[in-house]
């Protein structure tokens, strides 16, 4: 009897069809530790599953990897659903993957810190990226669902706080697949438009699963890379997602968020009454200071030139006189100016009304600078004139005018007393048409 030879293919083939024979190989359950862990460039994931006794090669495929929430790493407990098969090629069996979920940790739970220290080594949630949030913004907007109970928190808010500032509404999907690309893109939108000063991105409560969105990698990053500072309010209070880390402001909930980015309008009104008060105050101070100085130079002895006192006034005077002369010809050939290029404008459509108008009020404002010029020197001059009588009465060459004199020691300090000088001293005595050089011959004290 002669004996027929297999090749290797079919033996391969004819384990291969006793595999698929056998249901209990098309959905096993299988839990262990992986090993020699290898994610290829394709988005296929090789690795080994193994536990203290055996080991069996596996693959998990790129449509299912693809769906994964974590990264298998080298050691990791994880149970598996699948199917066992044979590889024809090399002639072994491995395990093909079609679930993967971690031991003793939730896969999302897993995936969350995986892509949170990735990102917190990337410098990603460093304080010096963080960009400030705009007191007063123009623009705030939004992206979330429109349909849901978040965008009405957040645009009731807003409104009632701070009824000025415009609203703009980006409608992303924010549950389910495609709601992270959808985040990202429309924070790409409005960077790419540049209508809004900062933005709120986020949605109401939910599970682990209906916040995923704003776990996701691309959204993170989108959020990263934003040029218009970003709060983020996703869920409530308690709910912390990857895109607080990262966003400019994190908001416990998107009513708190519209809060963040809009100041009360009853806040500003009072730090405008307060500041207004403080500056008061501090003109008030600063006159009392300035008219106690006065005082003080009104009350000092007179300058030998008492002319010193008051060039400086008058160059002063002179100095303002030309800057307002300056002022008001620039502001007139400005206007002018303006008036020949509006005149020329109106030539070009024929707008007579119009052009008279403009004409009439050049003529007046003209006119209006002319009388403000006239009133502000008109007031330095009396301000001068009131300073030169001043030092015209203080001067203390109109005493000497009088038939007073005014005695000077050697060293020309103004004597005071008889105690003041001695027996045959030198003394200088002014007088209003000069100056007497004498010696003491005798003092007499006079009795008290």
């Amino acid at each position: 009897m002669s004996t027929t030879y297999l090749t290797v293919q079919a033996l391969t083939k004819y384990i291969k069809y006793k595999f698929d024979a056998d249901p209990h190989l098309k959905d096993v359950y299988v839990k262990g530790e992986l090993s020699n862990v290898k994610i290829h460039t394709s988005g296929h994931i090789y690795f080994t599953l193994k536990d203290a006794h055996a080991r069996v090669q596996a693959a998990m495929f790129r449509s299912q990897a693809g769906q994964l929430k974590f990264r298998p790493e080298e050691g990791m407990q994880v149970f598996i659903r699948g199917e066992v098969n044979v590889y024809e090629a090399m002639g072994n069996y491995q395990l093909y993957v079609q679930t993967m979920e971690p031991d003793g940790i939730g896969g999302l739970f897993l995936a969350f810190n995986q892509l949170k220290e990735q990102l917190e080594k990337e410098g990603l949630f460093e304080r010096r990226w963080k960009q400030p949030i705009p007191h007063f913004p123009e623009t705030v907007g939004v992206i979330t669902a429109t349909t849901g109970a978040a965008v009405r928190d957040i645009c009731s808010t807003i409104q009632r706080r701070y009824p000025k500032t415009k609203i703009r509404i980006y409608e992303t999907l924010v549950q389910g697949k495609g709601a992270a690309a959808s985040v990202a893109s429309n924070i790409e939108m409005a960077n790419l438009e540049a209508q809004c000063d900062v933005l709120i991105v986020g949605r109401g409560g939910g599970s682990i699963e209906d916040l995923w969105a704003f776990n996701e990698e691309v959204v993170a990053r989108a959020i990263f890379s934003s040029r218009i500072p970003i709060i983020s309010a996703v869920g409530h209070e308690t709910d912390t997602t990857i895109a607080d880390f990262v966003a400019d402001l994190r908001a416990p909930t998107p009513t708190a968020a519209a809060e963040l980015a809009v100041p009360h309008e009853r806040d500003v009104v009072h730090t405008i009454l307060t500041r207004q008060a403080q500056i008061h105050q501090m003109i008030s101070a600063r006159l009392t200071h300035e008219r106690a100085r006065l005082d003080r130079l009104a009350q000092s002895y007179p300058l030998a030139q008492p002319e010193r006192l008051y060039r400086p006034f008058m160059e002063r005077l002179i100095r303002a006189e030309q800057l307002l002369q300056q002022q008001l010809d620039m502001s007139l050939m400005k206007k002018k100016q303006q008036f020949i290029q509006l005149d020329s404008r109106l030539q070009q459509q024929a707008p007579q009304q119009r052009l008279t108008a403009e004409k009439r009020r050049l003529v007046q404002v003209e006119a209006q600078l002319q009388r403000v010029l006239q009133t502000i020197l008109h007031d330095k001059q009396q301000q001068f004139t009131t300073q030169i009588r001043t030092l015209e009465a203080l001067n203390p060459l109109q005493i000497l005018s009088r038939g007073y004199a005014a005695v000077y020691d050697e060293q020309s300090n103004i004597v005071t007393s008889v105690s003041d000088v001695s027996h045959n001293q030198p003394i200088q005595v002014a007088m209003k048409d000069g100056t007497l050089y004498a010696t003491v011959e005798q003092i007499k004290q006079e009795e008290r």
